[in-house]
């Protein structure tokens, strides 16, 4: 379960660290930009702040003897990116 726990988390950090890394895609103001609107804006912090939130739950929930509960919530951002990909594009 711990090593669930520890893989789960290094994926939450490496998507956060990936949606940081191409928000100037989304946000910039370079021709290459998406020129994303605040809405998209809202729900892109709320996805980085979810990602690096989740390992810290997940551990606090370990350590109150709730190992199961914390690797469900470890693996939340990862379901979430999942699911993300299977939506289909608005264009």
């Amino acid at each position: 379960m711990k090593a669930l726990l520890i893989l789960a988390a290094v994926a939450d950090l490496a998507i956060a660290a990936l949606l940081v890394a191409v928000s100037g895609f989304m946000f910039g103001s370079g021709p290459e930009s998406m020129h994303a609107g605040a809405l998209f804006a809202v729900g892109y912090i709320a996805a980085v702040i979810a990602c690096l939130a989740a390992p810290f739950v997940a551990v606090v929930l370990a350590r109150r003897d709730r190992m199961a509960a914390g690797v469900v919530v470890a693996w939340l951002p990862l379901a979430g990116a999942l699911l993300a990909l299977v939506v289909p594009a608005p264009y």
